[in-house]
């Protein structure tokens, strides 16, 4: 077959990559518009495939904004990992800081590995924790049987 080519990317590629990711995050980053918000719901859907991180008013239960993995740029496995579902939660907030949310009630669903990493990153971005609940849905006495097989 005879040998394979490797081609390496120059500094000046990568930092051309780098900048095309940022202005994609900047476009879809919609101006949020309301006043300063102290308390909001954070709702985090964790799959195995991906996570999803939404931010709503716990008065009228609208949302304020909406982010995921797969749309800042993860492809494949890499959606569910908790290293993406900081990178989901760092972006939102991005988008919201003008809202100054100080507080959050948090409602985790989904069995994902990102499901502690958001939280942890909430928190790490200087947001307070108040209360965070599982939502999981939970089967209460699964499917029906089969019936007996006859012979």
């Amino acid at each position: 077959m005879g040998k394979k080519k490797i081609i390496k990317q120059t500094t000046e590629e990568i930092l051309k990559e780098k900048e095309q990711r940022e202005a994609s995050t900047k476009k879809k980053a919609k101006e949020v518009k309301g006043k300063k918000l102290n308390r909001a719901n954070v709702y985090i859907k964790s799959t195995y495939n991906n996570t999803i991180v939404n931010i709503t008013n716990p008065k009228t239960g609208g949302a304020i904004a909406i982010e995921s993995a797969g749309a800042l740029g993860f492809k494949g496995p890499k959606k569910a990992t908790p290293f993406a579902a900081t990178k989901v939660v760092d972006s939102l907030l991005e988008k919201v800081q003008k809202l100054q949310i100080k507080e959050v009630d948090v409602f985790v669903k989904g069995i994902g590995s990102g499901r502690e990493a958001a939280i942890r990153a909430l928190a790490a971005n200087g947001l307070e924790v108040m209360s965070i609940k599982d939502t999981t849905p939970i089967p209460h006495n699964g499917c029906r049987p089969p019936k007996p097989r006859r012979v």
